[in-house]
């Protein structure tokens, strides 16, 4: 299930919600109360991550460092 940002458009306090992107949910702000909150795009962004070896890959030779 992917994770979805929602945006209050009275206060603009952040919401992350996991959720079926077939679902249309109606979020209410935890700050504000306000109602609906606006589904906004959101970047995501992948960690290479570490190891020992220098690299990613557990033999260090890994293409994505």
């Amino acid at each position: 299930m992917p994770i979805f940002e929602y945006r209050c458009s009275k206060c603009g306090q952040v919401i992350e919600a996991l959720e079926k992107s077939s679902e249309q949910n109606t979020h209410s702000c935890p700050s504000c109360g306000h109602s609906p909150m606006q589904r906004i795009f959101s970047s995501f962004g992948v960690d290479k991550g570490s190891s020992s070896s220098g690299g990613s890959c557990a033999t260090g030779t890994c293409p994505f460092n």
